[in-house]
């Protein structure tokens, strides 16, 4: 029996995978721990060392801790009641809160930023109405954003990411055997003692891949900062140090530092849980194990929770009205009324570009993720391959890679090639469509390997063993047999990934940089720089566009996968 199916079909597969992973995975990280380490062709700490010394770098690597930090801990104080209500009871519209918990996620932080600001900044909505009240004197407004914007950062990312940690400690709960309860509970242990020695180590696992998501995406994210003036975090630091990337090394070690972070976090959580077990006789079934909540307890859940989704939506509300503002200056709510802006984005060269761009490249790179998904999802499992390991994580590594990251290394890897034909369409700072599209489809890849996964591992190799004995070759045993068996899969998976590509923020914002080729996020930060009074309206209504067909999309998706939806979001 061979140990490996390696045919010339697989052979070619697996040839392809090494080049792209090779060309643009390994080679901009290798590039970046290069400059970051290397100096005058020996190995030194000497970058970070001078990183370390400069008190703006200190400064920004503080903040982005603190920002991190409180947005975890916010996130954990919110999620863990909120998973243990959802998992623990039986309620009347149980099923609709659980979808409205997720609504969040349709609009990223960077565009929410635009509706927060303009709610609670000094002069902003929430002040100016307290200030028609009253209750506070017009020249001593309130500072809710906070150290020039800090806490509104936290804030919007608490209320973005609070999704994610819900999804795997809810999850994690759900999949707690009731039994263990049970006995505790017959062993006199109620209450906090019975979360606190059961429930809680339990949920460890799933706690701990939520919230290391939750950090890091704090960590690393951009396009809030940027919008708040917030220019003292790394992220902001490591935007700026583009320009310079040929110069200065300090945006390698900057770089090389979130990477190092990333990838630390990972292995301490995943050598913690190691060290201890957490495996059950019986997989958790809630439905069976759920107790009927009260009336009282109905109404105390969905007035907590309800209240949380109101306060979650406000930015998207508050960006909503300010994309049909036309005059909005110094009032709770605009004193001018338009929807001329929706028009403008679409007749805007400018505007109408950006969506034109954002089309392009996201269903280009949806297209490459759908091909790259089959190919590693069949390989898995149809194929008995060498390093199957190594191409899994390879295909999972995205979701702990930060866009910030590799856009970075791409802008080093492929600028000023001495090639003509190369430098035209690979560099950047000339024509970053190749690498948008590439980079858009190396962060989403992990959604469309999992959605393909699941699929060929539910769908029986019978039928291809069928088609094989009959003389089909395995292409076209794929093409007609195995593919359209998990087509609902394939579709769910392409369109999260269209869906999310339209709206990357980090990738955006550091490879675009004609405005030629300026997708929607880049076009909207562009937007919000500049003087022109009615600029935030039109940012604001392609930011409604973007969160528009974000909805529609999981809307799809969820309709195609129903209950499997929440694992594409789990570590």
């Amino acid at each position: 029996m061979k140990k490996y199916d390696l045919n010339l079909t697989t052979s070619l597969f697996l040839g392809f995978l090494l080049v792209f992973f090779g060309l643009f995975l390994f080679y901009p990280i290798g590039l970046l721990l290069k400059g970051a380490f290397v100096v005058e062709g020996k190995f030194s700490l000497r970058y970070f060392e001078l990183l370390l010394s400069s008190p703006l770098q200190r400064e920004s690597l503080l903040n982005s801790f603190l920002i991190a930090i409180f947005t975890t801990a916010a996130t954990t104080l919110l999620t863990l009641p909120l998973a243990w209500a959802m998992t623990r009871f039986s309620f009347r519209g149980k099923a609709i809160l659980g979808s409205l918990l997720l609504v969040p996620m349709i609009m990223p932080p960077f565009v929410g930023a635009i509706g927060l600001r303009q709610l609670l900044s000094r002069f902003g909505s929430l002040n100016l109405w307290l200030m028609d009240l009253g209750i506070i004197a017009p020249d001593q407004p309130i500072d809710w954003l906070g150290a020039g914007g800090f806490w509104g950062i936290v804030l919007l990312q608490v209320l973005n990411l609070y999704p994610i940690m819900f999804l795997n400690v809810s999850a994690a709960m759900a999949n707690i055997d009731p039994a263990l309860r049970e006995a505790a509970q017959n062993l006199g242990a109620n209450g906090w003692r019975l979360f606190r020695s059961v429930t809680l180590p339990l949920i460890l696992p799933g706690y701990f891949a939520g919230a290391i998501i939750v950090f890091i995406w704090a960590f690393t994210d951009l396009g809030t900062p940027l919008i708040f003036g917030f220019s003292r975090v790394v992220p902001v630091q490591i935007f700026d140090a583009v320009n310079e990337v040929n110069t200065n090394p300090m945006g390698y070690a900057l770089v090389v530092f979130v990477l190092v972070l990333t990838v630390a976090l990972f292995v301490i959580s995943k050598h913690f849980l190691a060290r201890k077990r957490y495996e059950m006789i019986a997989r958790g079934h809630t439905i069976g194990a759920e107790t009927q909540a009260t009336s009282r307890q109905t109404a105390l859940i969905w007035l907590l929770t309800g209240g949380l989704i109101l306060v979650a939506l406000l930015p998207h509300f508050m960006v909503i009205v300010q994309s049909f503002s036309e005059r909005w200056f110094f009032t709770v709510l605009p004193t001018e009324w338009t929807g001329g802006t929706y028009g403008e984005i679409f007749h805007d060269k400018l505007t109408g570009t950006s969506i034109r761009n954002s089309l392009l490249f996201s269903s280009c790179s949806a297209f490459l993720d759908l091909v790259l998904g089959v190919i590693i999802a069949w390989l898995l499992t149809r194929r008995r391959i060498p390093f199957a390991g190594l191409l899994d994580a390879l295909a999972m590594l995205p979701l702990a890679l930060p866009g910030i990251v590799l856009a970075f290394g791409y802008v080093a890897g492929f600028d000023n090639f001495k090639n003509s034909w190369l430098n035209e369409y690979f560099n950047p700072r000339n024509n970053p469509t190749l690498l948008l599209i590439i980079s858009y489809s190396v962060r989403r890849l992990p959604y469309i390997v999992r959605s393909a996964y699941a699929g060929f591992q539910q769908t029986s190799v019978t039928l291809e063993e069928a088609s094989a004995n009959l003389g089909a070759s395995p292409f076209r045993t794929l093409r007609k047999i195995t593919l359209p068996l998990v087509m609902a899969n394939l579709i769910a998976g392409t369109i999260l990934t269209f869906s999310f590509a339209m709206l990357e923020v980090s990738d955006g914002l550091i490879l675009a940089m004609k405005e030629q080729y300026f997708p929607i996020t880049k076009m909207i930060y562009q937007l919000m720089g500049r003087i022109d009074p009615n600029a935030p309206s039109i940012a604001s209504a392609l930011g409604v566009v973007g969160m528009i067909l974000l909805t529609v999309s999981l809307l799809v998706a969820g309709k195609i996968l129903g209950k499997k939806m929440g694992q594409l979001f789990r570590a």
